[in-house]
């Protein structure tokens, strides 16, 4: 790859990108350009609920602004999401594919049942839901969606939009070369997630981070930005 190689970075769903700094740090000692973006709703204001096809022309119209072609996607967890998104409607648009314990995988077991089932409840009872203050937070407990929780009203339908949508089936249709990192202890998204991910993606790469949870990149940083250094030098 030459000089003008960039990665776009898409944190996942947190309001703040401090955590990512020394990540940034190993990133910038290896020469690597990069840049953070900022995801609308969490770090710029949107004034209504977006969807992931709303994400996908957002990171479409982020990448025609700039001049470099040669642009590496990396997304983590929520921010995977939307970049598999738009791997699979925009391939000649990037070079390569980073992820690092991705969402947009459907899973329809007990607890994510759960889960959607508290989101419709909430979508259609609204304050309805309970006068209790204690029994609102053991519910938010039980569907264990402290984001939901904090996220304001626009947030919370953009949030529900996002996690049922489901990426799997559309994921052979990504043909350019793709590093998955992943932490082996990760319980928000599954190691099986990852290997599901490699299996339909082709060009795949997978990395288990056999100590790590959900965010090796905070955890295991310069395990991770070797790795990503690694993956970028190939000439795949």
């Amino acid at each position: 790859m030459g000089i003008m190689t960039k990665i776009l970075i898409l944190p996942g769903w947190s309001y703040s990108i401090e955590k990512w700094k020394h990540l940034e740090e190993e990133l910038t000692e290896k020469r690597l350009s990069f840049e953070i973006l900022k995801i609308p709703g969490l770090h710029t204001n949107i004034t209504k609920p977006w969807t992931l096809e709303d994400y996908v022309q957002w990171l479409k119209k982020t990448i025609d602004q700039r001049e470099n072609n040669d642009i590496i996607l990396l997304g983590h967890s929520n921010g995977g999401r939307i970049a598999l998104a738009f791997a699979v409607k925009y391939p000649t648009l990037y070079q390569k594919l980073i992820l690092i314990d991705s969402a947009g995988i459907h899973h329809n077991e007990a607890r994510i049942r759960l889960k959607r089932l508290f989101f419709k409840y909430l979508a259609k009872s609204g304050k309805k839901l309970t006068s209790s203050q204690r029994l609102k937070n053991l519910l938010y407990k039980i569907a264990r969606e402290k984001d939901y929780k904090e996220a304001n009203p626009i947030l919370q339908v953009t949030m529900k939009n996002l996690i049922n949508t489901d990426l799997g089936k559309d994921l052979e249709k990504i043909t350019n070369p793709t590093l998955i990192i992943w932490g082996k202890l990760d319980k928000v998204t599954p190691l099986s997630d990852a290997k599901l991910i490699h299996s339909k993606i082709g060009r795949s790469k997978l990395l288990i981070i056999s100590k790590a949870k959900h965010s090796p990149q905070f955890t295991h940083v310069q395990s991770v930005s070797e790795e990503i250094n690694k993956f970028i030098s190939q000439d795949n």
